[in-house]
């Protein structure tokens, strides 16, 4: 294997210049500011690549920086040369410098913190637990004050050793915050986060210029209409004056000027093109002594052919519907009454329920703002503030607020964080512990080459330095497994066509080592930077997927020899043996883009270790409730929507490859089930098929076949079924489920 591989600068070229396009043309100057952000970030990539400051591709990719420093990290997992947790003093930083009656440097502030004084102030800090750990540095300090207080000086000096060094660089102390609550409760944004998004939802100029069209302006038209008509014989318009006429067009025309001057977001009445403006500037006309001009006519008959007289049922029907429609309450006033409400809630929270924030507009609400009372709320302004809801994951996924396994994975670091800092027995460090999960978890990924590992958060100095505390007892063990399987069948349940992410495989593997389990979790790799090797973790994970599956439908379907797989060798870091059964099962490889290749090499590893849904089942031992093939049914029931999608799009190859996914679930979850249950699913699948529409049918057809044929007995590699299929995602050519009609 070629250790010397490095990252191609091109990536960052390519990504320099997107952001240089936008930051230079695009019409929204918040988008060009990030765009401008994004630019000097990029900027900053390049130019340690070029001076080799930079080893994109290393766990340790910044020169000068160890690994536990938490890097800034943009797209693609590129660092750019800067420490997350240095950049310029934030406000408590400076505010704390101002209680200790000192000047503000980094350095200072961190002295402080080992005097007397300054160790008081963290130790009242971790017994209230009013702090935040955004990122992992800025729990380094508080350890310390644990080690010290516990009488563990060597301990804190171990850390002072490795942190003292960055002191003037980098933030290692506490953010001002609130204690956690309930550790089983987790919410998908803060109300912080919630109120954020509404303000900066754009107010809605064309809808309330529309509001004002057909509230103010179209009122007023056909008052002038009227006016008009009343000079009408013969048909003419201005055949005839009636006695007050020119008195009441004065009182128009002055009406209209105020009108103009408050209402001035909708500007048709200024067009002299529309009939509203040939109206006005024909009475305005006629009171300058000119000659009143002859679209006055035209403009006339139009509005009563379009719309009938003013006064006559149908007039009056549809000038009460429009009426009714632009009395709706603005959504940006609607928005400012929920921001009314939410002020009062914590911050950097979640609520228990929501009803208070999305309940329709009370009477007191209506006097301050003229909204009607009892207005309902309108769709996206509940969606935004749903997020917010703080309740067990199960009760978020049951009401669409995770709608993802990809959602599922950002909230998990809630759970797992009380879940591993359980360990702990002092209060104190057990809350410092769930902060300092949680934010390590928060920390991006870096592109790793030549199977490189991502940073552990046993790595970092403070987290070592604590570890010796640990309660390593039956209790933690059984605790963790309960949670790591609770999680695991809400993945499976909630989104069983879904891949598992490879966030939520980071937080299964956290509970994992917890519980005392060896999984071999398998990432899901990226075709453009595979290094054409596995590691032997892989090669564990096919051997373990053998336990579960060998002699099954999914085995006979896929082709595998478990029994041949089971006696493969590992080698130290890889296994050439699994490296070399993955590259002969994706079978040729010379035609088409080398990414398509390696995807097809990527795929084969995925079908021979199931792609973690074996280990879920042996050691992890989750047993979903609703069974094993209504799992695979609604997995079923992802492929045929996923194909659908292929119907006319351009860019079809994601959508079937992950389509081929959720088949592969489907095939692996109806491999647990007895043969009578294979048959109902099979049989069930075929009608469930046959509702969607022709093309999806004849696209999906064939794989449906290539399952019977080999719960019938057959296989899938003797050419004894020529129209069944066995469906994969990626290939390098043109795939066949695209040539289907």
């Amino acid at each position: 294997m070629n250790k010397d591989v490095q990252a191609n600068p091109g990536y960052a070229a390519g990504q320099l210049a997107k952001a240089f396009a936008t930051a230079l043309t695009h019409e929204n100057a918040e988008t060009r500011e990030r765009a401008e952000k994004r630019l000097e970030r990029w900027r900053r990539v390049l130019s340690g690549m070029v001076s080799g400051s930079l080893s994109i591709g290393s766990r340790t990719p910044v020169e000068g920086l160890p690994a536990w420093v938490t890097p800034e990290v943009v797209k693609g997992g590129f660092a750019t040369g800067t420490a997350a947790a240095g950049g310029p003093a934030l406000p408590h930083e400076q505010d704390a410098a101002r209680r200790a009656g000192i000047a503000f440097d980094r350095r200072s502030l961190f002295l402080h913190y080992l005097t007397d004084e300054g160790l008081n102030e963290l130790y009242s800090l971790l017994d209230s637990g009013e702090y935040d750990v955004v990122l992992p540095e800025e729990g380094a300090l508080l350890a310390v004050a644990w080690l010290l207080r516990a009488g563990d000086r060597a301990g804190a000096l171990e850390i002072l050793e490795a942190i003292g060094p960055f002191a003037g660089r980098l933030r290692f102390s506490p953010r001002p915050g609130s204690p956690l609550g309930d550790a089983s409760l987790v919410h998908r944004q803060t109300v912080g986060e919630v109120r954020a998004r509404i303000e900066a939802k754009p107010k809605n100029k064309a809808v309330a210029a529309m509001n004002e069209a057909l509230t103010v302006w179209n009122p007023f038209a056909d008052e002038l209409l009227e006016h008009w008509l009343e000079t009408v014989e013969d048909g003419r318009v201005f055949a005839v004056l009636p006695d007050g006429w020119g008195e009441r067009g004065a009182e128009l025309l002055a009406r209209y000027r105020r009108l103009a001057r408050y209402h001035t977001l909708c500007g048709k009445h200024r067009n002299p093109k529309e009939n509203l403006a040939i109206l006005r500037s024909s009475l305005e006309s006629l009171f300058a002594g000119k000659s009143v001009p002859g679209l006055l006519q035209h403009a006339v008959d139009s509005m009563v052919a379009k719309r009938g007289l003013p006064g006559s049922p149908e007039h009056a029907a549809l000038r009460a519907r429009q009426a009714a429609d632009g009395a709706h309450p603005a959504h940006h006033t609607v928005a400012q009454i929920v921001l009314a409400r939410l002020a009062d809630a914590r911050e950097d929270s979640g609520v228990p329920s929501i009803d208070p924030f999305v309940a329709p507009i009370t009477e007191d609400e209506a006097r301050r703002t003229g909204v009607a009372a009892g207005a309902e709320l309108p769709g996206w302004l509940r969606d935004i503030v749903k997020n917010a809801l703080r309740a067990p994951v199960p009760t978020l996924i049951e009401r669409g607020i995770v709608p993802s396994a990809e959602v599922l994975a950002e909230l998990t670091p809630q759970l797992v964080a009380a879940t591993t800092a359980s360990a702990y027995p002092d209060p104190a460090l057990r809350r410092l512990m769930a902060a300092q999960y949680t934010a390590f978890r928060n920390r991006r990924t870096l592109l790793l080459l030549n199977l490189e590992s991502q940073v552990r958060m046993e790595e970092l100095p403070w987290v070592r330095a604590v570890q010796r505390y640990r309660r390593t007892d039956a209790t933690g063990e059984r605790e963790a497994r309960a949670v790591l399987v609770q999680l695991a069948e809400l993945a499976l349940q909630g989104f069983p066509g879904t891949a598992l992410p490879n966030p939520l495989l980071s937080e299964l593997g956290a509970l994992a080592e917890r519980a005392g389990l060896r999984v071999p979790f398998v990432e899901e790799l990226a075709a453009d930077i595979f290094m054409g090797t596995f590691s032997t973790k892989y090669l564990r994970a096919a051997q373990l997927a053998a336990d579960v599956l060998e002699g099954t439908l999914y085995e006979r379907y896929y082709g595998i020899d478990y029994a041949a797989v089971r006696a493969l060798r590992r080698g130290g870091r890889t296994s050439d043996a699994f490296d070399a059964l993955c590259r002969t099962r994706a079978g040729d490889l010379s035609r088409g883009s080398w990414v398509a290749a390696n995807g097809k090499v990527i795929e084969q590893a995925q079908i021979l270790t199931t792609h973690n849904l074996a280990a879920l089942v042996h050691p992890v031992g989750v047993s979903p409730s609703p069974g094993w093939d209504d799992l695979a049914r609604r997995a079923f029931g992802t492929a045929c929507r996923l194909v659908q999608r292929v119907h006319g799009n351009p860019r079809p190859l994601s959508t079937v490859k992950d389509a081929a996914y959720a088949w592969r679930q489907a095939v692996f979850f109806l491999a647990l089930c007895g043969l009578k249950e294979q048959i109902s699913a099979i049989a069930w699948m075929q009608d469930e098929l046959d509702r969607r529409p022709p093309h999806t049918a004849a696209r999906l057809d064939p794989a449906l076949a290539g399952l019977r044929h080999v719960l019938a007995g057959g296989s899938l590699d003797d050419g004894t079924a020529p129209a069944a299929r066995r469906f994969t995602g990626w290939t390098t050519g043109r795939h066949w489920l695209l040539k289907a009609h």
